[in-house]
């Protein structure tokens, strides 16, 4: 199958399953992920109606942001460190992988000097794995006040990645995590906005994703493989 071919696919299974759940489709934005793709092949996809797209690697994503339409939306996905914050604010609509407070300050910072608002999402570690980024469910709990109060920052959701396993339940569980953290906060704190979204689901598990609750899949194997 050619990418074409697997991206039209893959926009029939979100609708399929979106529709087994009971979600509405406008509720779900895939967001393909182009790391190691150039431009050229990336282009196809924004000519059959796909504009959003994650990068994790800030150099590769700037030297295709600069060939791509203005109106494509480039979220990045990959962890950030602080030294890079500078040329992350601004090229980006979304940084979907803030996991920390000094983090989010560095962020803050810089969209105040740009005189720019910085949209993000609050990266949660609900596998609990070591090997993988994210503050704890209780971290970014207890903290939350804290990322709210930072000015020229939107926080706009939360994000995570499940754990590499084929357990369907396990991966179930750390997404369910997230949509009940999210919960939390909007109940307990009554933050500025609605927390929209919340980024998980991949190749791998977008379905199990979708019917927890996701808002925005990060999906790049399943289309160009």
């Amino acid at each position: 199958m050619s990418i074409l071919d697997n991206y039209r696919a893959l926009q029939q299974e979100i609708a399929e399953t979106a529709n087994a759940c009971n979600r509405k489709i406008e509720e779900i934005k895939l967001i393909a992920v182009t790391k190691k793709q150039p431009w050229e092949s990336i282009s196809s996809l924004y000519k059959e109606g796909c504009q959003n797209f994650g990068e994790n690697r800030i150099q590769e994503a700037l030297s295709k942001i600069k060939q791509a339409p203005q109106e494509c939306q480039w979220h990045f996905i990959g962890p950030l460190q602080k030294n890079k914050v500078r040329k992350a604010v601004g090229p980006f609509v979304l940084i979907h992988s803030v996991d920390s407070l000094e983090l989010a300050s560095k962020i803050a910072e810089v969209s105040k000097q740009l005189n720019l608002t910085t949209a993000i999402l609050l990266q949660v570690n609900t596998s609990q794995e070591k090997s993988k980024q994210g503050m704890s469910y209780e971290e970014c709990y207890q903290n939350f006040n804290d990322f709210l109060s930072l000015p020229h920052l939107e926080v706009q959701g939360l994000m995570t990645m499940a754990p590499l396993t084929d357990n369907e339940k396990i991966i179930a569980k750390s997404f369910e995590r997230l949509r009940g953290l999210k919960e939390s906060l909007l109940k307990d704190y009554k933050p500025f906005n609605q927390l929209p979204h919340l980024s998980m689901g991949m190749s791998q598990d977008f379905k199990l994703a979708i019917r927890e609750g996701a808002t925005l899949l990060r999906i790049g194997s399943k289309i160009w493989h």
